[in-house]
């Protein structure tokens, strides 16, 4: 295992950080800690780098008890958001610092430092200065200088918040490239969605400094355990569930159901996972008006309301986009094919195959 987090609680006077946090990178992965902020998850990242101190749990590191190392003994290359490199030395001497303090031979520095500027593309900037590059070389420079002495685990704190848009496009690319060369273990904390789907192996959602849900980035988005999980990641939409009409069949969500659901439960349906039409095609429909109708490049965004209360975004692929016909103010019908159930009353969260969840109803209800 190339880090395991046991138990970690981290409070400042009355604010609890941290409560009871767990989680393991296995080795070569590269792991992201993504929630909003206030989520503990830089605190999680500078406890694990020995930068702070918890109040109870322990941190592994490569099967080794790190909890109570320095942070000099611990292997950590650790990546800040806003570079942190020395603006007196140049690229290559900053590249070169934790080697020399390492007292390690010049040649060898040497070579290791014109391997990592090969590695980032900057071979040709080794004698210039901070000041003379651009963010985004700035920051290859910082993650080089993490590199060098070969740690253990690299971990990195929003590497990419300081950076416009483009840039972090693409070094988000250029790092999950650079992982797949060196395989080192990392851990990058970010508040950015995108960011952690396009880089990132596994996934710990956290909030409120405690861990949501743990896996890969596709299988949190499909698979939420939680409201907030479901709300975090991408857009979604919040019905009531009683508001979603029955089929052609009279059989609705409750038959679906060995213990029927509550009145408070929610439908959280993507807008992805909605189809609309004009007339009713005997599967369970909520009744919409459309409001707008936006063209978005390869999709096309309609904006509709369910009743006086309720919002509702369907995203529609731009190659099936033409068969859409509908102006603001048309009365359509929406059905789901996949939703998450969450029941209030009860506390419970289910996925909801509707097409599944049909058929097995309607096999029930025919006594088959």
């Amino acid at each position: 295992m190339g880090i395991e987090v046991r138990g970690l609680s981290k409070s400042y006077g009355s604010f609890q950080a941290v409560k009871n946090v767990s989680f393991e990178v296995t080795s070569g992965q590269l792991v992201a800690l993504l929630g909003p902020s206030g989520s503990g998850k830089s605190t999680i990242l500078r406890t694990i780098a020995g930068l702070e101190t918890a109040d109870s749990g322990s941190v592994l590191l490569t099967g080794e008890d790190a909890t109570a190392l320095p942070v000099q003994r611990r292997g950590v290359g650790f990546v800040f958001q806003h570079y942190a490199l020395f603006r007196h030395m140049t690229v290559r001497d900053n590249i070169a610092f934790g080697l020399k303090i390492r007292k390690e031979a010049r040649a060898e520095i040497r070579r290791r430092v014109d391997e990592l500027l090969d590695l980032i593309q900057l071979s040709g900037y080794a004698d210039r200065y901070p000041t003379q590059l651009s963010g985004g070389q700035r920051q290859r420079v910082a993650l080089a200088r993490a590199l060098a002495p070969r740690p253990k685990v690299l971990l990195l704190d929003e590497p990419f918040g300081a950076l416009d848009a483009k840039v972090r496009d693409e070094l988000r690319m250029w790092l999950r490239k650079l992982h797949d060369e060196v395989h080192v273990t990392s851990l990058f904390v970010t508040h950015d969605q995108r960011e952690a789907f396009e880089v990132s192996d596994q996934i710990v959602v956290l909030a409120d400094g405690q861990v949501q849900q743990i896996g890969p980035p596709q299988a949190l988005y499909e698979r939420p355990v939680n409201p907030f999980v479901a709300r975090f990641l991408g857009s979604i939409n919040v019905l009531p569930l009683n508001s979603l009409k029955p089929g052609a069949n009279g059989r609705g969500p409750d038959s679906w159901f060995e213990t029927p659901p509550t009145v408070e439960a929610q439908a959280y349906v993507r807008p992805h996972d909605l189809d609309v039409f004009a007339e009713r095609n005997g599967k369970p429909y909520w009744p919409a008006r459309v409001e707008r109708i936006t063209p978005l490049g390869g999709l096309m965004r309609l904006d509709l309301r369910i009743g006086a209360e309720h919002a509702l975004q369907i995203e529609v692929p731009h190659d099936q986009s033409q068969g859409v016909a509908f102006v603001p103010g048309d009365e359509v019908y929406v059905t789901p094919r996949h939703l998450n159930i969450y029941d209030r009353d009860r506390a419970t969260f289910q996925p909801i195959d509707v097409n599944r969840a049909i058929t097995q109803s309607w096999q029930a209800g025919a006594g088959i």
